[in-house]
Order: structure tokens, then sequence, then C-alpha cells
């Protein structure tokens, strides 16, 4: 069965604005082509453009419950797979101390199911209802931990020595993101199809704005949008991210201001920025 039952890249599109993302055509082919193929999204660009967004949109356009895996450096198998409820496994061998079953008969009793915790990637195999999975920040694992995903990514399964091979029923959509901070092994990247998400025109921007922030005047959202493109072209610590335009366009908002200019403007910077050498290249693109 299709991960994402789609009629076409325009339902896609459609679909995507319906729940507040607004997909240019290559994001609706990619995602289109996923479900088609029941293959797992890579998406990579720089923080903040909408890569995690499109995970959990798609999640509300299918309807689909979000199982979301965070990655970080020292992720291991039992936080992304599954582990073994040790203290209750404790408890059972001395429950049964007193009696005389042997080695066997107790260890086909801990490593049972009663005795399993899921973890995301596990859940999302053992999910009877539909799932969308999130892996998120996959390029912050070591190159090592990426090989508990191949399994995942190929077959839908994971082999649980003491158990066997737990295979899934349904697959679901699988969204990973990176930011490019490293590069990811040739094996995860050949079970995927891969997107590459930068940061979103003037113009889209400008549409992003108005769709999000309801009630902001159409020349204010023009203007904010042609600032926050104007200052991602400065050698910036931390460019703007599509969150804190928005942020930054509800700020102008709520505060009654209807132009960008320096007077009113420059205050609501940190709003848009957060290092203080990035807030003074700004005041410059502001003035």
């Amino acid at each position: 069965m299709s991960a994402a039952p789609f009629g076409s890249v325009d339902a896609v599109l459609g679909g995507l604005r319906a729940v507040d993302y607004l997909a240019d055509p290559a994001i609706a082919s990619v995602v289109f082509l996923a479900g088609r193929l029941e293959k797992p999204i890579l998406v990579e660009g720089p923080a903040g453009v909408g890569k995690t967004e499109l995970a959990k949109a798609l999640a509300a356009l299918t309807g689909s419950r979000l199982i979301r895996l965070q990655c970080y450096e020292g992720l291991d198998e039992s936080k992304a797979l599954y582990e073994w409820n040790y203290k209750k496994q404790l408890l059972r061998i001395q429950a049964d101390g007193a009696r005389p079953a042997g080695w066997d008969a107790l260890a086909e009793d801990i490593f049972s199911e009663e005795f399993l915790l899921d973890r995301p990637l596990l859940q999302a195999i053992r999910a009877e209802e539909p799932v969308v999975l999130l892996i998120d920040e996959v390029d912050r694992v070591e190159i090592e931990t990426e090989a508990l995903l191949l399994e995942v990514l190929s077959d839908f399964q994971v082999s649980i020595p003491e158990l066997g091979t737990v295979r899934g029923t349904r697959r679901p959509i699988v969204v990973l993101t990176s930011n490019n901070t490293r590069e990811l092994s040739e094996a995860l990247k050949r079970r995927c199809l891969y997107l590459h998400i930068d940061y979103p025109s003037v113009e889209r921007e400008e549409t992003i704005i108005r769709v999000r922030v309801p009630g902001i005047d159409e020349t204010l959202a023009r203007q904010v949008a042609g600032v926050v493109a104007r200052l991602r072209e400065l050698e910036l610590r931390k460019p703007p991210s599509i969150s804190e335009t928005l942020d930054w366009a509800r700020t102008l908002l709520h505060l009654g201001i209807e132009s960008v200019d320096p007077q009113h403007v420059g205050p609501t910077l940190p709003v848009l920025l957060k290092y203080e050498r990035d807030i003074e290249l700004a005041q410059a693109v502001v003035a």
C-alpha cells in the first residue's frame, strides 16, 4: 500500500497549502514520488527553512500520528530502536528465584514482549495506525549509528536477537532531515529520495507571512520579506529562519508598526537575530 496515496503533484501542493505549508513544485514532486515509490525523503538545507515542518504538515494532511526521533551525538540503539526493561526483568528474576526452573525457561520469560520498551523506530514499525516517522537532524549522529537506520529504511523491519525479526504491516511516511553539518553515508542516501530546501524567494516568503500571520498588511509583509532576504545575503553568524521571520512579522503587527523603518523597527531586531554583531549589521540594512 502506498505510504502517501496522493493523486497528483497538484494534489500534494493543494493539500499542504490547506494545512498552511506553502510548498513549491519541487517539494510537492518529491513528496508525491515518495508515496508512490514507498521511499523515505531525505531533506537537507539550512536550519529553519521548513524541513521539520514538512513532516508535521504531512502528518496533519494525512491524519497520521507523528513519531519523532530527535538525533544527537551519542544516540544509540537503546534510544532509537528498543531496550529491555532491566528493572522489571530483575524483579521477575528475584520473584522466580525460589522456583526450580532453569535459566532457559527464565530467559524465555524475561526476554519477551512484556519486558520490551519501544523506542521511536520500533514504535513506527509496530504501529497499526497511519504514521509519519520524522528522523530529525540525522547528521548529528555518528556515521556508525546510521547503520541502525538502514534495516528500517530498506525493509521496514528491526531484528531483535532475543525475539527475532519484527516486521511492519503498514509502511509509514518517513522524513529524515539534515542541516548538512557532515556528509551522510552513501548507503543511507541510496535508500532515500533527496530533497534540498533553501530559503524561499522574497515572493514566496511574503506569501508565507501573509498566510501564517493573519491580519498583516500586504505592504508590511512585502517589506518584512525584502528586509529578511537582504539580511540573509550578509555574513551573519545565524541568518534568520522562516519561523523567526514570522515571529518578527507578528511582533511588528502587535506593536502597531505599519512600515519597516529604523526608528520603530530597530528595537525589534532581537526577535529576528540572536547575536549582537548580526544585529549591528542589520541596522545598516534597515536604515
